[in-house]
């Protein structure tokens, strides 16, 4: 029996649903979601295994033009995603009137790789404005195949995911084919606080967040969990605590039930804020946090 395996990467303009999409994919929960644009951060590579293939999705950051060293710590993601991807899935919405970012556009009508243009949320317009869309993107991606999809509801994804299979190389697997992802748990575990943070706050305040876990004991019949939230400002660490700390609260609340459906465990969490100014400008502070 031949086996195929390969990198199905996931680009895109910030909130055009790419998390969704791989969720959908996957049939799990690996990508954080929110309404919010710039909520995913890192490349996340979730693997999909059956007993003749691995198809190893990988969600990266929306497309931006930089306004922080974190922007382009993102954007390397991107690039990356462009030049090792085995096929291409470029997401948009029908809210989208062009790409928000030429260059990588540009890059995208280059490859050699098989791309498939995914016009997403078409629940949300009328036929004619759809068709305008898929219209729109055949004549930008003349070699691409565009198709509608609804990744929220699961429209048009097992075609998608049947197309792909036909596109992979023959090639042993990557990864253990037992394997989720290739991030760690403890990253996840992050990755699920953040989410609660951009649903429980507004304005800028959640892209100055990050989460960082300090501990993570895993006893018999809990697992216990220190998390520290980076903020910029000291300001930032009264809002995200709350007044009489009932924003942290909150947050702690929702981001526990989700860990421990996560990990099939009861959890104790606790959650700290720290500042640690201007850390989205420093390519140390970056580093040290994993960018």
């Amino acid at each position: 029996m031949t086996h195929k395996a390969g990198f199905v990467n996931i680009v895109g303009s910030p909130n055009v649903g790419k998390s969704t999409l791989m969720n959908q994919l996957l049939g799990e929960k690996l990508s954080i979601v929110t309404s919010k644009a710039q909520t995913t951060r890192h490349r996340i590579h979730g693997i999909l295994n059956e007993d003749d293939y691995q198809i190893v999705f990988s969600d990266t950051p929306g497309v931006v033009n930089s306004a922080y060293q974190l922007h382009d710590a993102m954007m390397h993601y991107v690039e990356t995603s462009l030049k090792d991807a085995d096929v291409l899935l470029l997401i948009t919405d029908v809210f989208e009137s062009a790409m928000n970012h030429e260059a990588t556009l540009d890059k995208i009508k280059k490859l050699k790789v098989p791309v498939l243009c995914l016009v997403n949320k078409i629940d949300l317009k009328d036929q004619a404005q759809v068709a305008d869309r898929l219209a729109y993107w055949q004549n930008e991606l003349p070699t691409a195949k565009v198709l509608p999809i609804s990744a929220l509801h699961g429209f048009n994804v097992q075609p998608i995911l049947e197309m792909i299979l036909e596109m992979l190389p023959e090639s042993p697997p990557y990864f253990d084919k037992e394997s989720l992802s290739d991030r760690p748990i403890r990253f996840f575990v992050s990755e699920i606080i953040r989410e609660k943070i951009f649903l429980n706050l507004k304005k800028e305040i959640p892209y100055a967040c990050q989460v960082e876990i300090t501990d993570f004991v895993e006893e018999e019949e809990i697992i216990k969990i220190r998390a520290e939230i980076i903020v910029e400002r000291d300001s930032q660490k009264a809002i995200v605590i709350g007044k009489g700390g009932k924003q942290m609260k909150y947050i702690g609340i929702d981001a526990r039930k989700d860990i421990e459906q996560f990990l099939g465990k009861k959890v104790f969490l606790e959650t700290f804020v720290k500042v640690d100014k201007d850390w989205r400008s420093s390519d140390v502070k970056l580093k040290k946090y994993g960018y």
